[in-house]
Formats: structure tokens, sequence, C-alpha cells
């Protein structure tokens, strides 16, 4: 089906938009704070952003980056999430195009920009995302074709159960905690939304990841192996490129190996 190349901009708009609201998520929701109310403030001084000093990533631009009251520096990672938000929103209509699948996954990859920079800054993923995300999932399995309400509930079942045992063995090998029950509700969240076909590549993809980050961060700082890594980004974008590319990389790999 051909698609104007100017809904491709709306999805981009739209996902920069929806990105400056998650800002505001990241900051209030382990604050405790709503997220609706007060509008949006300068952290410094107080004071509330007026709409056209709000716009996403241009406002940011013509302050140079600082508030227009009190010219206190205002973090570069403002924009970069609505960038971020914006790019995934195109990616996942360019994937899916004008179906409903579409705007599941926009809420899908929201919530994912969320924890990931919630658990980067507090090391925690917020039950208020989590929890009612698996029950999004699994409702939103009826509107997507290649998913079955089944699939859906096995990937609940099997996202958080398999996290769930490797973090009960690490603890009963060791007698610490070494993954966080976040981290299984996560994943559980995750199942719910692909299905339980996209557990093991996602826990693939993210532990991946982790290592190839990880590893060289302990060798820097010189850790023991006692560096506390969040594994929620990790998830975060091994879900993605399962979202985008994992049935290519699956059939190459399968191919491969034939």
């Amino acid at each position: 089906m051909f698609v104007p190349f100017y809904v491709d901009i709306f999805a981009f708009l739209l996902g920069c938009v929806i990105g400056s609201f998650l800002n505001v998520c990241i900051y209030r929701i382990p604050e405790g704070l709503s997220i609706v109310r007060p509008a949006s403030r300068c952290p410094h001084c107080g004071k509330a952003i007026l709409w056209y000093q709000n716009v996403p990533i241009l406002s940011w631009l013509l302050l140079r980056g600082r508030c227009a009251r009190c010219a206190a520096p205002i973090s570069v990672r403002y924009p970069l999430v609505e960038a971020l938000t914006g790019i995934l929103f195109w990616l996942v209509f360019h994937a899916f195009g004008l179906q409903w699948a579409t705007p599941v996954y926009w809420i899908f990859t929201a919530a994912l920009v969320v924890i990931t920079f919630i658990d980067l800054d507090h090391q925690i993923i917020p039950n208020a995302i989590s929890l009612p995300g698996i029950l999004v999932g699994f409702a939103c399995s009826f509107a997507i074709p290649w998913i079955t309400w089944t699939d859906s509930l096995l990937g609940i079942l099997l996202g958080g159960g398999s996290l769930y045992l490797v973090a009960a063995g690490y603890r009963l090998l060791t007698g610490k905690d070494g993954m966080g029950m976040g981290d299984v509700k996560l994943l559980a969240m995750l199942g719910a939304f692909l299905g339980w076909q996209a557990v093991l590549p996602v826990i693939f993809f993210a532990s991946l990841l982790g290592s190839l980050v990880g590893v060289p961060l302990m060798i820097l700082r010189r850790a023991d192996g006692k560096l506390a890594i969040p594994f929620g980004p990790f998830l975060a974008l091994g879900a993605h490129i399962y979202l985008f590319w994992g049935t290519a990389i699956i059939r190459w790999y399968l191919t491969f190996f034939r």
C-alpha cells in the first residue's frame, strides 16, 4: 500500500510530542508525583514553561538549552528523549503501516522509553508501568492478527517465569539478589505484547548487549563483578530489535546454519 511521505513525517512529529510528555513521566513517576498537574515547570526556578517554550526539540534549540526565565541549563536529555521517541514511532509506522498494530506498538515503545530512563536513573522499574502493561499487552493481542491471546498469555508466563527462575537460582547459589523483580515483571510485559515466541530472542539480545556494555565498564572501573548495571534498558532494546528485525535475524540465522 502506498503511503504519502507526509504520513511518515506525522508519525515522527507525533512521537516527538509524546516524547515531551514522556520526559514528564520519567521525572515525576519515581517521585510519586502526578503526571498531569501541575503543568511543566523549570526544575530550577519552578516557573511554568509556556506552551511556545515547550515545542519538542525546537524550543530547546532556540533557547540554547536554557530556561527562558532563569537561564539555568536544561539537560540535553530532554530533546534526546523526544527525538528518540519520534524515531521509534516512525520505525513502528514504517514496519506496520496503517493497521491496529501501529498504535499498539506506539504505546509499547513509549512505555519502554519511560522504563529505560527511570531504570538508568534510579535502578527501578515502576510497577505503575509494568503491571498495567501486562494487562494492556494481553488485551491488545486481540487486535493483532499474528499474536493470539494464547501466545500473549504464554508470553506472560514464560517471560516472567524464566527470569524469576534465574533470579531465584542466583539467590539460592550466592545468597544475594542478582536481579530485581522489576525485570521479571518487565519481561512478562514484553511477552504479553510480543508473544511467547519473542521471549528467548529478547533475552538473548538483551544479554548479548548487556555483556558488550557491562564487561568493558567493569574493566574501565576495575570492578570485581559487583558493578550494578540495570538490565531493564537492555531488555527494552532487545524487545525493539525483535519487534523491528527479529524475524529477519532469526531467518538469517536458520539459513546460515542450515
